[in-house]
């Protein structure tokens, strides 16, 4: 686990700021403290030696802690503001990043993970900005000004805290290397209690109907007591760590100390001078003890950080630049011998596929679950990168095409679409934002939802809408486009037969190109062909 990573300055400028503004401070921190010990020194030397001289010094002494607070308000304030510059900027990224790689990655994610690490995750990392870092930027600095101004008065001192010092970076490295596995195991067992939860919650009503919600009890308190015992455990390792750290310091100093006092007992070294020393030690050891103490803190925000880098490394897909994207309404899309491979699986999604999709054309595609059929439409979008053949349009390859530009050519409705908080027509415009109330009517009508009303609101994720509804409005989302091509799986599940026969006079009538992902025969029959889809032989 790196001290300071080297990404986090490249991926937010805050931090590269942040971290400039903590070098000034922690240089005049240091200076700050060497004149508070001098002047400490000199105050009791000339009580004890001369008994007087404390006003002025009591004077300049105030001042010096004065100054001090103000540096650590001012600490507080700039990790405050950069540690909240530094998560907005990285959930932009993330998020940016996320959609790019597009829908087939994001399946491959957990989406609780995700979402845990967009919100608890990097709110950890609050403790690195405004504890860690300052602490190390002043343990980069104090001691080297202490150990040079004690080196002035007391070599023997100052070479004694120079030998003893790097005892603590030692033992907070081994630390380091216990707390990074378990930091790592904590945030795993994090993911997986927000995975399972948001499993059970979402599934909650058919785990009633099914008379198993109690069931999930035992498993939801097994995960928690996971994650309970992953937090305890660094919680320990924490307290150990910080006790071995406070040993070592008080020893050194301890060293320091008897030094000091044999020698101003034999007349060697003045008091002023023994004072300083022995007020300047333990503040050598103080910004590594610190340092030590903050890094258990920042570590799960740490590990967050490095599961952003994760997701942001994550390279995405090769598109081309050009923006003159064939019209399809008059040109023909084919997909030529292709075939998608995706990581985690041995086996092809897609194996040698060949498509001629020719303008005003309806095509259903159909096959066994699992053969490849979605797979088509994700490779069309470019979602997708297939690992051999080619989708053309117009003579040219889609990989030369801008993505962004590409996909304005299709009206998608996948196989679980989604819906947002709002109204129908909020959701409808999703679709084309600048569409008149006319035209999302139109859309609906078309969709087969004419019972349904603009203004009714859909709620989370579209609960407060049945199934059969929610593919319609995604639907009428799709036709309230002006994409040529019409990319639906499966656009009448969950639908009645009367239903379906309205949904398919509607696509019918549209006159677009449409492929579409079918199971039930009435969307079979209304197709000019049938394209059968398998691993093992793809015939049109």
């Amino acid at each position: 686990m790196k001290p300071v990573d080297p990404r986090l300055l490249r991926q937010a400028k805050a931090a590269r700021l942040f971290m400039a503004g903590s070098v000034a401070i922690g240089v005049a921190t240091g200076l700050l403290v060497i004149l508070q010990a001098v002047l400490l020194a000199r105050g009791i030397s000339g009580v004890v030696l001369h008994g007087s001289g404390v006003a002025e010094v009591a004077w300049w002494l105030a001042a010096v802690v004065a100054g001090r607070a103000v540096l650590m308000w001012l600490q507080e304030v700039v990790a405050q503001r950069a540690a909240a510059a530094v998560k907005s900027t990285l959930r932009r990224r993330v998020l940016e990043h996320s959609l790019k790689l597009g829908p087939s990655w994001l399946s491959g994610e957990r989406s609780s993970q995700l979402t845990t690490l967009l919100t608890k995750g990097l709110d950890d990392l609050d403790p690195y900005f405004a504890r860690y870092l300052p602490q190390l930027v002043l343990a980069a600095t104090v001691p080297a000004g202490v150990v040079g101004w004690m080196a002035t008065g007391d070599l023997i001192a100052a070479a004694t805290v120079v030998v003893t010092l790097p005892l603590i970076p030692l033992f907070m490295a081994l630390v380091g290397w216990a707390t990074q596995a378990y930091s790592r195991r904590r945030q795993r067992a994090l993911d997986v209690l927000a995975h399972h939860f948001s499993d059970v919650v979402s599934g909650l009503a058919t785990l009633k109907l099914f008379g198993r919600a109690k069931g999930q009890a035992e498993s939801v308190r097994r995960v928690t007591e996971e994650h309970r015992v992953a937090s305890m455990a660094s919680l320990r390792l924490a307290f150990l760590s910080s006790f071995v750290l406070e040993l070592l310091a008080s020893i050194s100093v301890a060293l320091v100390a008897v030094g000091v006092g044999l020698r101003l007992v034999d007349g060697k070294l003045g008091l002023e001078t023994a004072l300083l020393v022995l007020i300047l030690a333990p503040e050598a050891y103080l910004p590594l003890r610190q340092v030590g103490a903050q890094f258990h803190a920042s570590a799960d925000g740490v590990a967050a950080g490095e599961e952003v880098f994760r997701v942001l490394e994550t390279p995405l897909p090769l598109t081309g630049d050009r923006t003159d994207v064939p019209d399809l309404r008059s040109t023909g899309l084919h997909l030529h011998d292709v075939t998608v491979r995706y990581p985690d699986r041995e086996q092809a999604a897609l194996q040698g596929f060949d498509l001629d999709l020719w303008p005003g054309e309806v095509v259903a595609l159909t096959g066994p679950s699992g053969a490849g059929k979605s797979t088509v439409l994700a490779a069309i979008l470019g979602f997708v990168v297939p690992s051999a053949g080619v989708v053309v349009a117009g003579g040219s390859a889609m990989d030369e095409f801008d993505m962004g530009v590409w996909r304005q050519q299709f009206g998608w409705v996948p196989q679980r679409p989604g819906l947002r908080v709002g109204s129908i027509a909020d959701n409808v415009r999703l679709g084309r934002p600048d569409a008149t109330d006319a035209e999302v009517r139109q859309a609906l009508d078309t969709a087969g939802a004419a019972s349904l009303e603009l203004d009714t609101q859909v709620g989370e994720q579209g609960q407060l809408l049945s199934g059969g509804q929610r593919r319609r409005v995604a639907l009428a989302r799709a036709l309230v486009t002006d994409a040529p091509v019409l990319l639906l799986d499966e656009p009448t599940a969950g639908l009645d037969p009367a239903a379906e026969a309205a949904v398919v006079a509607g696509l019918r009538a549209t006159g677009r190109t449409i492929l579409l992902v079918a199971h039930r025969p009435a969307l079979m029959d209304a197709a000019d062909r049938v394209v059968s889809v398998s691993r093992e032989l793809v015939t049109a």
